[in-house]
């Protein structure tokens, strides 16, 4: 009995699902996709103009081929008995391309008729093939001399017969892209590289059995099971939202629960539909998220997106908004409210619900146990952007702009949402690089952005709008709070009439531990809620042990009962409960039974947590820093304790001033060493900008907020304040921003390399090596230590605790899958790795000293 082509196979239950059906189960997914208006819109974009519907036919025949290579016998023979199979096991890329290259040379090939018409199509037709067959994430090298090797002819397989049946159904299924069409398809990059990655999320969705259970044998007649499954599938994971309410225009305090929206909010709502790009600039804790909700609403309406992913800088970040959104769009939409998904590797959240991984890449949701088809993109990460709502970190949009795996899928599911960025100027010059070059090609199809920031500055803002750089008095005038609406010469104003935040820095010649526990101590004391941020987790660690050694232990802010500190070196379970600590003991609605309380961290602490302080203590950092750690302080209109009626924010300061930091030095984040190597590192290594800030904070010795936010940043940050400085302070201070201005160009020429250019034809693609890691962040990124291996162990916190970062510099040499012996303390876990031994407690995790 002859063996019929299979494209799916279950090996536990031996059941097939032939190569044709998968095929067009797959082809009917993409031409459904393009019939939707707002990715048709992307497409066109992409094509530089309209696509007949003849055309859409002929896009979907190209992804109908996208498994073409699976009729190789050598693929085959994996669903064969053992006795069947000849020679060695075959994949079925390079395979593909090697049976459409020879269909297309020689006569006698079964396909050449039909693969012959198809190049007629037009000079496109090479590239888009390539898109297609490279449908696994990767441009797949085509072979240079391609031969029929190992499509040997075999009694119970005839792969030339199979042909016959894939062309026969393909000609059947499509008619109507082998009629006539008016003009050749559209030739252009942009649109190969959005067809890629529309195939390879329709492979996705196409190959799941929720959707496309198995039908054998071959139905000459499947194509309408296949098309009406395709359209139920993408209802059922979100891609498509056609049930979701459209009108009438989502009323701004249903959405936001707020009676009015401020100026910013105003003004955003204000700009028109057609405008692709907004930059809103508003101080921290001014309603900027539910300015973008607002926006996303108004877009959805217009049919302008179908979807949102809202970017974050952090994890912790990402959790807590995430909630909002939840809420936020309950109330937009009521009952018919998408789930928006938790876009984090790992925390598997989507909408109040949490899951649980199962064996063979199934998912328990805690409200029925089952898989469930809404939540299908939240299920795995690579999948997260085709989710109708997400909110996740910038990490999980930025490998859309990379040459990395499912950097078109991930690009094509995102180009029809509303991408949000919050905190766009945390980014450092790696970062700027990719997530611009994301931009360009999100706005190039034809999507929608905003992005937010406290503090942008005109250095920055100029990278995002390809302005010129205005000189420091323009930039200095520009108004703030402000919107920056694409095409648009000038920005729009966007003060809020309300009175003023007074803020009073105090310069404290100190950066000792034991000071900023006295100053603390004292405060909390008083009955005030002391936030204290330092720049690195060695001096974070430091004053909290400060702090109880002077008395203060009942004043440190508790979880699970016990003292706690908050940084980057905890589990991740730890990390979520330490969160959930700092956001009850710094709640803005506790008022009442508010009592004096110290929390001490790091960066951690200073975005997007909705947390209000009555003091601050903070290391001196860049002044777009330390307005973000000031946005913590007096957040809200709150009752205060005797003697913080008015913001108050002590800033330490580096004994002995900064010029020491030139040689170069390294203190508390500030400043630079330099490695064997040459490598020229640091946290904050820009001393001119540290010192503007120093002088702004004791020559200005009252900050109106956020009247002032302009003056501030553009006097700390603007190329002509660093200039005069540079001037003045001679040539260490040259020589020393020279070398900060050549780590900042090589993060910048990193990411040029790294990123994915669009521009580019697709069959001209070539990714970098799978084994070499591209990363979102330079320098960051440590090995991850799985505890688990067969029972969590209990933490300091008392809760099981999974996995642990191990901070980059400390990773060299450790292995990811290295194998981790866990041993437990009174004060918590002894983790070994090899040789090497970590320490983990409630301070987080140390390397003992030797």
């Amino acid at each position: 009995m002859k063996r019929r082509a299979w494209g799916k196979y279950d090996k536990e239950r031996c059941v097939f699902h032939p190569l044709a059906h998968h095929s067009i189960d797959v082809a009917a997914v993409f031409l459904r996709m393009i019939g939707l208006p707002v990715v048709r819109n992307r497409l066109e974009t992409a094509a530089k103009r309209r696509l007949a519907d003849v055309e859409c036919h002929r896009l979907a025949v190209l992804a109908f081929l996208h498994d073409i290579g699976k009729l190789h016998p050598g693929f085959q023979a994996k669903g064969w008995p053992e006795d069947l199979r000849r020679g060695p096991p075959y994949g079925h890329l390079k395979e593909g391309c090697a049976f459409l290259t020879l269909a297309c040379r020689g006569p006698e090939h079964p396909f050449h008729e039909t693969m012959q018409e198809i190049m007629g199509w037009g000079e496109s037709i090479g590239p888009l093939v390539a898109a297609s067959i490279a449908h696994h994430g990767r441009p797949v090298e085509w072979p240079a001399d391609p031969t029929l090797r190992g499509w040997q002819d075999l009694d119970h397989y005839d792969w030339r017969a199979e042909t016959r049946v894939m062309d026969d159904a393909l000609r059947r299924w499509f008619a109507p892209a082998f009629e006539a069409a008016d003009e050749p398809l559209p030739d252009e990059p942009l649109l190969h590289h959005a067809f890629a990655g529309l195939v390879a999320l329709a492979d996705w969705i196409g190959s799941d059995i929720r959707f496309f259970p198995f039908v054998d044998p071959f139905d000459p007649a499947y194509d309408a099971t296949a098309h009406d499954r395709a359209s139920k599938s993408l209802e059922a994971v979100g891609f498509d939202p056609g049930a979701l309410p459209t009108g009438p225009a989502v009323d701004f305090h249903r959405m936001t629960g707020f009676y009015k929206p401020n100026p910013a909010q105003a003004a955003t709502a204000a700009v028109d539909t057609g405008a692709r790009l907004l930059i809103l600039e508003s101080e921290t804790g001014s309603g900027k998220t539910e300015a973008a909700l607002w926006r996303f609403t108004r877009l959805f309406e217009a049919g302008k997106v179908s979807g949102l992913y809202f970017a974050v800088p952090t994890r912790a970040a990402a959790r807590q908004l995430h909630g909002r959104v939840v809420c936020a769009l309950r109330r937009a939409f009521g009952a018919e409210a998408p789930e928006a998904v938790l876009a984090v590797p790992g925390m598997l959240r989507a909408g109040e619900f949490k899951g649980q991984r199962l064996p063979h890449w199934r998912v328990r949701w805690d409200d029925d146990g089952e898989p469930t088809p809404q939540r299908w993109a939240a299920e795995h990460a690579t999948r997260f952007l085709a989710a109708t709502v997400a909110v996740g970190t910038v990490d999980q949009a930025m490998p859309a702009g990379l040459q990395v795996k499912h950097a078109h899928l991930r690009g094509s599911a995102l180009a029809r949402s509303l991408l949000v960025i919050d905190e766009v100027h945390a980014s450092d010059a790696y970062m700027t690089e990719i997530m611009a070059e994301l931009l360009k090609g999100h706005l190039a199809v034809g999507g929608y952005a905003m992005l937010m920031s406290a503090t942008l500055g005109a250095r920055a803002r100029v990278r995002w709008t390809d302005e010129a750089m205005p000189d420091f008095e323009t930039a200095r005038a520009a108004p703030y709070p402000a919107l920056w609406a694409g095409g648009e010469n000038a920005p729009r104003a966007a003060a809020d009439a309300g009175a003023p935040k007074i803020v009073h820095p105090e310069a404290v010649s100190t950066m000792d531990p034991a000071e900023a526990a006295r100053r603390a101590i004292s405060a909390a004391r008083r009955g005030a809620r002391v936030l204290v941020i330092r720049n690195t987790v060695r001096m974070a660690v430091a004053t909290w042990r400060a702090v109880s050694e002077a008395g203060g232990e009942s004043l440190l802010m508790r979880a699970a009962g016990e003292p706690a500190l908050h940084h980057s070196r905890f589990a991740v379970e730890d990390r979520l409960l330490l969160d959930e600590a700092v956001e009850e003991a710094f709640a803005p609605h506790r008022t009442r039974d508010r009592q004096g309380c110290i929390a001490v961290g790091t960066q951690t602490l200073e975005q997007s947590l909705d947390i209000d302080a009555d003091l601050l203590i903070a290391d001196l950092c860049p002044m777009d820093v330390l307005l973000q750690r000031i946005g913590r302080l007096h957040r809200h209109d709150l009752p205060r304790p005797d003697g913080f009626e008015t913001a108050r924010a002590a800033v330490l300061l580096p004994e002995g001033g900064l010029d020491r930091l030139t040689k170069p030095a390294f203190c508390n984040g500030l400043g630079a060493w330099e490695a064997e190597g040459g490598g020229f590192n640091g946290i904050y290594l820009d001393l001119a900008g540290l010192e503007l800030t120093r002088r702004l904070i004791v020559n200005r010795p009252i900050w109106r907020i956020p009247e002032m936010n302009r003056e501030l940043v553009e006097g700390a940050t603007h190329r002509d304040p660093v200039n005069a400085l540079l001037d003045q302070k001679g040539e260490e201070w040259g020589r020393y921003d020279r070398k900060v201005g050549g780590v900042e160009a090589a993060g910048a020429m990193m990411g040029r390399l790294n990123v994915l250019d669009r521009k580019r034809p697709f069959h001209e693609l070539q990714f970098p090596d799978s084994d070499r890691r591209i990363m979102t962040r330079l320098g960051e990124e440590g090995v991850v230590l799985a505890l688990d291996h067969d029972q969590a162990p209990i933490g300091p916190f008392k809760r099981p605790v999974s996995r642990i970062a191990l901070p980059a510099r400390w990773s060299p040499g450790v292995a990811h899958d290295a194998e981790v012996k866990v041993s437990s303390t009174a004060s918590g876990l002894v983790l070994a790795v090899g040789e090497r031994h970590f320490e983990y407690s409630r301070e987080g995790l140390v390397r003992p000293r030797a």
